[in-house]
């Protein structure tokens, strides 16, 4: 029997060189059980947290036996395009929760997805509709213009000097083709979607465009409309950009019997996407005088803002919004991993009433999105992140607190190793210096090859029974996400593990940080 993997290959490949590849077969709280080699469990404490779709931890036992029950009741998983009582509930609670974190009164309506980067897609479709039916009616008043003009003309109205010079010295309708050209020249420019350096916001065709680590955007350039990234923390950067975006069309108005050209600012720019804490990016969090100085940038300009809350969302980093904490209000919010409780695949995306078209609803469809089975499980998991006054928002932010007091003892004792530790409640991340100039030729070349990171979660995987796993766009940085359910006797594991790994690369002993 052929015994050739075929479920991706290369992957499993880089697993085993790496020390990675291990199964897990059964899961509770933050530990995950490895299939040992005679078959039996070895307990692991997870510290990747389903890269923050745990936060309730693994298989809560309240939403596995809420799974149970609805599948025992058969609930429909398909029942499209009927009324969603479930979802509805699942809205009013998110606005509820939004209401009291940002004072907003809302409403946000919501739009189900199955995944993060699905409802990314999903908000920046909206923004995108909602700008070009923005630019539409703008067209429509500027042809209403023109009609209410040439009238005017034919009426003896004579052209203003600057519509005499866009005319070319002609008549009316000189002026008139030749603002119709200058139009749309204009308006046929693509949007622009502005994102920060350091973000990530998915893969799919449309999110990978705004996920600014090239190695996973640059091969899929081509697929869809690029997006301008920049600089993270630098409002005038910010402004810049969206000036340098800037467009106008334009119109004509009739005043005192003479016919003028005027300038209209053309909706241009479809959405700035970020995340209140750059997860993939190393774990950076944005600071609330960078995000004050965003929106007000973005009011101005009338760019709305897409609060990308995947990751640092439903209480990870103390509470229910990473955003809230900073003063940051969304035009859009976008939620998934652990919505789902850790148990479903879930997500939505909000779109403010101000910013809402009705007509997205019809446009914008998923097969799974909404259905009972996880709309109901993500109904529990606000219920269980709701309760006693918010008392796991409180535990996460005390829980982060006290592994980052640990981890700022470990940065403290080995400053040759550990550049840094940053985050907020239980979305953290410890970042290892550069090991590319190292005396040892295997930390040298691990380093050199970008897989420093990958390779100490094998180490501590294999040899402290810790899972960790790099940051997406940040390889030297460790993300530690555990669950509220994280206890003391485990987070001593967790520095215990991270110390021994400190000390093997202060020795440069290669050959120790590769045994197996």
């Amino acid at each position: 029997m052929d015994t050739t993997a075929l479920a991706e290959p290369f992957l499993r490949a880089q697993l085993e060189s790496l020390g990675l590849a291990v199964e897990y077969v059964r899961a509770e709280g933050d530990t995950l059980y490895r299939r040992s080699e005679d078959g039996g469990e070895l307990p692991v404490l997870d510290l990747v947290g389903g890269f923050g779709a745990t936060i309730l931890g693994h298989n809560h036992p309240d939403l596995t036996a809420l799974a149970r029950e609805l599948l025992a009741a058969q609930v429909p998983v398909h029942a499209q395009f009927s009324l969603h009582p479930y979802a509805e509930t699942v809205a009013r609670r998110l606005n509820d929760i939004l209401r009291r974190e940002t004072g907003d009164p809302g409403p946000y309506h919501a739009v189900f997805a199955n995944s993060g980067a699905e409802a990314i897609e999903a908000a920046v479709k909206h923004a995108e509709l909602d700008r070009g039916l923005k630019a539409a009616e703008l067209l429509a008043r500027i042809d209403a213009s023109l009609a209410v003009a040439r009238q005017a003309a034919r009426e003896g109205a004579r052209l203003s000097e600057t519509a005499q010079r866009l005319a070319g010295g002609g008549d009316f309708e000189a002026l008139a083709a030749a603002l119709g050209a200058a139009n749309r020249a204009r308006v046929e420019e693509p949007p622009v979607l502005l994102a920060l350096t350091g973000g990530f916001h998915g893969k799919l065709v449309g999110s990978v465009q705004l996920t600014h680590n090239p190695a996973v955007r640059e091969p899929f350039r081509g697929l869809a409309t690029p997006c301008r990234f920049v600089p993270a923390e630098d409002p005038a950067a910010l402004a810049a950009a969206v000036a340098a975006e800037r467009r106008t069309v334009l119109g004509l108005a009739v005043t005192a019997g003479v016919v003028d050209v005027v300038e209209h600012e053309l909706p241009r720019l479809s959405a700035l996407l970020l995340e209140p804490v750059q997860g993939e990016g190393g774990v950076r969090p944005l600071t609330a005088g960078y995000l004050r100085e965003v929106q007000r940038i973005c009011a101005e300009a009338d760019c709305p803002i897409v609060v990308d809350e995947v990751q640092s969302g439903m209480g990870r980093t103390g509470s229910f919004l990473a955003g809230s904490a900073v003063g940051l209000r969304g035009d859009y919010y976008v939620l998934a991993k652990s919505l789902g409780g850790g148990v479903a695949k879930a997500a939505v995306m909000l779109v403010h009433h101000t910013r809402h078209r009705p007509e997205f609803e019809l446009l914008h469809s998923s097969t799974f999105a909404k259905d009972a089975f996880s709309t109901l499980i993500a109904a529990r998991t606000l219920d269980l992140l709701e309760a006693d006054g918010g008392a796991l928002y409180r535990r996460a932010a005390e829980r982060g607190e006290r592994i980052l007091a640990r981890l700022a003892g470990v940065r403290d004792d080995f400053k040759d190793v550990v550049v840094d530790v940053r985050g907020r409640g239980l979305m953290i991340g410890l970042e290892l210096r550069d090991q590319a100039e190292s005396d040892s030729p295997v930390l040298r070349e691990l380093s050199r090859a970008g897989v420093l990171g990958y390779a100490a979660a094998g180490y501590l995987l294999n040899r402290h029974a810790l899972r960790v796993f790099p940051t997406a766009s940040a390889a030297t940085t460790l993300r530690i996400e555990p669950s509220v359910r994280i206890t003391d006797t485990q987070i001593d594991q967790a520095e215990s593990g991270l110390r021994a790994l400190c000390a093997v690369l202060r020795a440069q002993d290669g050959e120790r940080f590769l045994a197996r």
